[in-house]
């Protein structure tokens, strides 16, 4: 406990090293630290903490941050296609947070978790309607269409009534792309790497939320021009009006993603040359 009443796990929880934090985007250590205790998402009601499924928790930026948070969730499930990150997580994060555990979600990423032998998705390893809060903080603009469908029906799957999914996304218009046909529904930035950043229709989202049992029922828009939408789901019948997709009125910018190693796959693992 720090003098003014706040307090760091900086003196006693890790934090990632800057491979890791560089392969996830925020590099500055102090994107982990949460020294007042805060809620980590403010836009949340304090209740949907309780149960946590973190999709794509990556090295535990969120998970260290909610370990700080007054209150700390009862239960925490981080999972991620990253072998080195979760192991990470499991020898420093784990033995300091009870209720908090780390499981390697072991499907094929061209860059992350490479294997021709690997499925393009699998069920979240959780119970029907276990968790009160999901969040796929930069996980559904790494998705395909496909995988996209399927991650929004298993959300629907594992929350519990009253709970949320806490989602970002990046969106457009498809009604300004003529050319698209009813089955494309995505664009995709990279030829080599279709994971690299994808960018979904918004009444496709709509649309597929629906048909996986959720309702948007919040929507902040990007603080830059066409970056990160906020959508927050709830389970369809949980007395939330859906909402609308609010105008992108920020301002134009630029957030390029880092290139990746050739070896980011090996980061935190013992077979790295």
């Amino acid at each position: 406990m720090n003098a003014d009443g706040t307090w760091s796990a900086q003196a006693t929880l890790p934090i990632p090293p800057p491979e890791m934090r560089r392969l996830i985007g925020p590099e500055d250590p102090a994107e982990f630290d949460n020294p007042r205790g805060s809620l980590v998402y403010p836009h949340l009601s304090p209740d949907v903490y309780e149960r946590v499924l973190d999709f794509g928790c990556g090295c535990g930026r969120i998970a260290r941050q909610l370990i700080q948070q007054v209150p700390r969730p009862e239960r925490y499930l981080g999972i991620d296609l990253h072998r080195g990150m979760i192991a990470w997580c499991r020898a420093n994060l784990e033995p300091a947070a009870p209720g908090f555990e780390f499981r390697h979600h072991d499907v094929h990423s061209v860059s992350l978790n490479p294997g021709v032998d690997k499925p393009k998705t699998l069920p979240f390893p959780a119970e029907d309607g276990s968790f009160t809060l999901v969040n796929a903080w930069s996980v559904f603009t790494h998705l395909t269409e496909s995988q996209a469908k399927h991650y929004l029906r298993e959300v629907g799957r594992v929350l519990a009534p009253g709970g949320v999914l806490n989602s970002t996304w990046f969106l457009f218009d498809k009604r300004d792309y003529p050319m698209l046909t009813d089955i494309q529904n995505a664009l995709y930035t990279n030829e080599y790497d279709l994971s690299a950043s994808v960018i979904f229709d918004r009444e496709w989202v709509r649309r597929e939320a629906r048909n996986a049992g959720l309702t948007i029922v919040q929507v902040l828009p990007p603080r830059i021009r066409n970056f990160q939408w906020t959508v927050l789901m709830a389970p369809s019948g949980a007395r939330a009006d859906e909402v609308g997709f609010p105008p992108d009125e920020a301002p134009q910018g630029a957030v390029p993603a880092s290139n990746l190693p050739v070896d980011a796959n090996l980061i935190g693992l013992d077979e790295r040359p």
